[in-house]
């Protein structure tokens, strides 16, 4: 068990991280910018480290700021929370060459999962569901058009690094399918430096459901039933509503299995 962590976050997150590990008699070192010098979180934990201005990429999601924060308290681990740097690969990598555990999974389940083409043949490998499409690199418009009718009308078009709604085009038609490529790959490069596009099937009626997972370094891994996230608007969640009001308790059951075998695919 560690005897020290350090909230690598702020606010409402940082501080139910530190309720549980008072809890279970961890110490806690809290991180703040110049905005959270007074905030909830600070005054919560054991230690608190001023990392930088209040602006979060001059403090929060500066590695090396938080790495210094680590050495100065000797923290032995670190919970990321949700955003800032709980899906940085290169944050987990560097806890990793510190030896500090990451609360979290490591880098290459990070890197592998971030990549929609390289999880989506993971989950195939696992015998994982996936919506039919091509996972492979798709040269030029000409060649997103072949795709798009072997793979049957209609499409959507996607970023492989993309997230939030960017670098995504539906196309019911050739002429779609060639204006939607080109308009992904100049967003998806704009967006996340990564301008891959792939192509799945565009399912018409779909229902959005994430399952949560729980998994730990000696190889168990639990679903914790999921979130029905269909009510969105461009793309982006709106409502997240638990449990889902459409599932079965067996299609509950069917897809929190494969969701485990995809998550002990990846080493997560």
């Amino acid at each position: 068990m560690f005897d020290k962590i350090l909230i690598a976050n702020r606010g409402e997150i940082a501080c139910r991280v530190i309720k549980t590990a008072k809890a279970m008699g961890i110490k806690t070192v809290a991180i703040y910018s110049d905005a959270d010098a007074q905030a909830l979180h600070v005054k919560m934990a054991d230690e608190a480290v001023h990392i930088g201005p209040s602006p979060a990429n001059q403090s929060y999601i500066v590695i090396e700021k938080v790495m210094d924060a680590i050495r100065q308290t000797g923290a032995q681990a670190v919970h990321p929370g949700y955003g800032f740097l709980s899906e940085n690969r290169l944050f987990a990598e560097a806890l990793e060459a510190e030896g500090v555990a990451f609360i979290g999974p490591p880098a290459s389940a990070i890197e592998s999962m971030g990549d929609k083409i390289t999880s989506k043949k993971l989950a195939k490998e696992a015998g994982v569901s996936t919506v039919p499409g091509y996972m492979g690199l798709i040269a030029d418009a000409d060649e997103a058009v072949k795709i798009a009718q072997e793979v049957g009308y209609p499409v959507m078009l996607k970023a492989s690094a993309g997230g939030g709604g960017k670098g995504m085009r539906i196309a019911w038609n050739d002429a779609e399918a060639r204006e939607g490529f080109q308009s992904s790959k100049n967003e998806a490069a704009s967006s996340f430096g990564d301008d891959r596009i792939f192509i799945e099937k565009f399912v018409t009626q779909p229902r959005h459901i994430e399952i949560q997972v729980l998994a730990d370094s000696h190889g168990n891994c639990i679903y914790l039933n999921e979130r029905e996230c269909s009510i969105q608007r461009r793309n982006q969640k709106v409502i997240e509503e638990a449990p889902s009001p459409f599932l079965t308790p067996e299609v509950r059951k069917a897809m929190g299995a494969q969701s485990c075998a995809l998550a002990q695919a990846v080493g997560y």
